[in-house]
Order: structure tokens, then C-alpha cells, then sequence
């Protein structure tokens, strides 16, 4: 049996740095409108925590595959909780491809559920620009991208051929 699994999360710079950039803005901005209008400063302290929360919550999305047996699995934390997993007899097509992530999806992360170009499906994507590109029977779209294009190709191509 031949397994591929793969963990990735937001570890680049640029994210870092417009993470950081955009909570220390709020803060300072809140710090002003304390001092302007009196905010009580439990409100003052409990937004200032929230921002902070939301800056560390990032840090903390994983995007997890496996693919088995049975099918493919993915799971984008805290999005998913469990795996969601499309087996082998549900998807018509498998490939990995290389996208344009901001062009077709609008950019990194759970895209495609929302207000982008729904023709392209779902992606799930933490950086970079090769994917595993699913389409199932139904004709729904995921593509879900990977760090480690050579191991999930094999992985994909050992399946396909049983």
C-alpha cells in the first residue's frame, strides 16, 4: 500500500510581515480612539486581545492530504475539523498541475467557496503553485496544492494504474 501525506501551513515572509503589519495598524489604531473617546478599558483591552488572536490564528491554518487506497483526503484547519475525503469511484479525473493562484483563485488559502470565479471549483492552498487537481464525477472542481509535486505524481500514478 502506498501512501502520500503531506502537511503545509503559512510560513512565508510576506505573510509574516502583512500579519504583523495589520495587527500592530489595528492596535494603534484602537490605542487612539481609547485615548480620543474613553473607551472603557476592558473593551479597549478585549478588542486588542481579539486582534491579536486573529494575527496568531493564521499561523495556526493547516492544510493536510493524504492520499491512499481509498481515496484522497484533505483537511484545511480550522475550516475542516475532520478529513474530507473523495474516494477513488468519485473522481473522474486526477492530474497535478501548475495554476495561477492569485489569477484563478484569488490568491492562497480556502478559495472558491465565496465570490471568485466559482467555473474553476474549490482551492485549498497555503503557497506555491502546483496542485492536485481533482475533478469528480459530479463535475465539482478541487484542487488542493502541494509542496511535493514528484511524491504525490507517483503516488497518483501507482493508483491509476490498479
Amino acid at each position: 500500500m502506498r501512501v502520500f501525506k503531506e502537511e503545509q501551513g503559512f510560513k512565508q515572509l510576506w505573510v509574516i510581515g502583512l500579519v504583523t503589519i495589520s495587527v500592530i495598524i489595528s492596535i494603534i489604531m484602537l490605542t487612539q480612539r481609547y485615548i480620543k473617546e474613553e473607551v472603557s478599558i476592558t473593551k479597549y483591552l478585549m478588542m486588542i486581545f481579539v486582534f491579536l488572536m486573529s494575527g496568531v490564528l493564521v499561523f495556526r491554518f493547516k492544510l493536510k492530504t493524504r492520499i491512499d487506497e481509498r481515496g484522497v483526503h484533505y483537511k484545511f484547519f480550522p475550516f475542516h475539523l475532520k478529513y474530507r475525503t473523495k474516494a477513488w469511484n468519485e473522481i473522474e479525473t486526477i492530474y497535478v498541475r501548475k495554476y495561477e493562484p492569485i489569477l484563478e483563485y484569488g490568491g492562497w488559502g480556502l478559495k472558491g467557496v465565496a465570490l471568485w470565479n466559482k467555473k474553476k471549483g474549490n482551492a485549498y492552498n497555503v503557497s506555491g503553485n502546483i496542485g492536485v487537481q481533482l475533478i469528480l464525477k459530479n463535475k465539482k472542481k478541487i484542487l488542493i496544492g502541494t509542496q511535493k509535486e514528484s511524491e504525490v505524481v507517483n503516488t497518483i500514478n501507482h493508483y491509476l494504474k490498479k
